[in-house]
C-alpha cells in the first residue's frame, strides 16, 4: 500500500509543478503537452490453454516519457514517440519448472501446501501514439484520445512456484522476448483509461505438457496519469 501512497506524492507534487510550467508558458506561442505518464493495470491473459486458467490478482506497473509532437497551429492533434518501463506480474496455474537443465510447463491442481504460482516480466516499452485532444495553452483540465502500438523488450523473467517451499527459474528462454500491441488512452484531466492488448503470444515455443503450445497473450486494463 505505501508504493502507492508514494505514487500519488509524486503525481500531485509533479502536477503543482505542471501548473507552475504552463503559466510560464502562456507568453510563448507554442505548449506540449503529456510527456510523462504513470500507471497502474489489471492483466488478464487470454487464448490460454482450457485446462489453464488466471489465480489471483495479476497486476502490472508502467512509468516512462513521451515526446509530445504536435502536428497543427491548434496543437491539438499530434504524434508521441516514448521510451518507457514495465513490471508486469501474472498468477496462474501453469507451473513452469527446471529440471536437468530442462524447462517444462505443467498444469497442476493446488493442495494445502501452495502458496502462489506467478510470472513476472521487466520490460523496457517503446509507445508510438496518435494524438487528439481538446487542450489550449490555458486550459489545463481536457480530453483526450491517444491511440497507437506498443513495442516492447523484456529483459528480465522469473516464474516462482511455492508450495511448501520456494522453486524458480529466471530468464525464460519460451519467451518472445520482443513483443508488441495497441495501445488506447482516453480520459479527462487526471484519470484515464489505459488499454493494451497484445498482438503477439507471451511464449515462442512453450508446450503444455510438451504436447500443446502455449499462445496465451495479455490485456490490460488499468489507469493512466499523464503529466507534463
Amino acid at each position: 500500500m505505501y508504493k502507492f501512497l508514494i505514487l500519488f506524492l509524486i503525481i500531485a507534487t509533479t502536477c503543482n509543478a505542471q501548473v507552475s510550467n504552463k503559466n510560464n508558458l502562456k507568453k510563448e506561442n507554442y505548449y506540449l503537452e503529456d510527456q510523462l505518464y504513470i500507471g497502474v493495470t489489471y492483466n488478464i491473459l487470454t487464448d490460454l490453454p482450457s485446462s489453464i486458467s488466471q489465480t489471483g490478482f495479476s497486476n502490472g506497473f508502467l512509468v516512462g516519457y513521451i515526446k509530445d509532437l504536435p502536428i497543427n497551429k491548434k496543437r491539438n492533434y499530434g504524434f508521441g514517440i516514448g521510451l518507457g518501463y514495465a513490471l508486469d506480474t501474472y498468477f496462474q496455474d501453469l507451473k513452469i519448472f527446471e529440471n536437468n537443465n530442462t524447462i517444462f510447463y505443467e498444469n497442476f491442481e493446488a493442495d494445502e501446501n501452495f502458496e502462489s504460482n506467478k510470472i513476472i516480466l521487466n520490460s523496457i516499452e517503446l509507445p508510438f501514439e496518435i494524438r487528439f485532444r481538446t487542450s489550449t495553452r490555458d486550459k489545463y483540465k481536457f480530453w483526450r484520445i491517444y491511440t497507437g502500438i506498443k513495442f516492447k523488450y523484456i529483459f528480465s523473467s522469473k516464474a516462482s512456484f511455492k508450495d511448501n517451499g520456494t522453486q524458480k527459474t529466471k530468464n525464460l528462454d519460451a519467451l518472445n522476448n520482443f513483443n508488441y500491441g495497441l495501445t488506447l488512452g482516453a480520459g479527462h484531466g487526471t484519470w484515464n483509461l489505459h488499454l493494451y492488448y497484445g498482438l503477439k503470444p507471451i511464449f515462442k515455443d512453450a508446450f503444455l505438457n510438451d504436447e500443446q503450445q502455449i499462445k496465451m497473450k495479455d490485456l490490460k486494463i488499468g489507469l493512466i496519469f499523464y503529466i507534463l
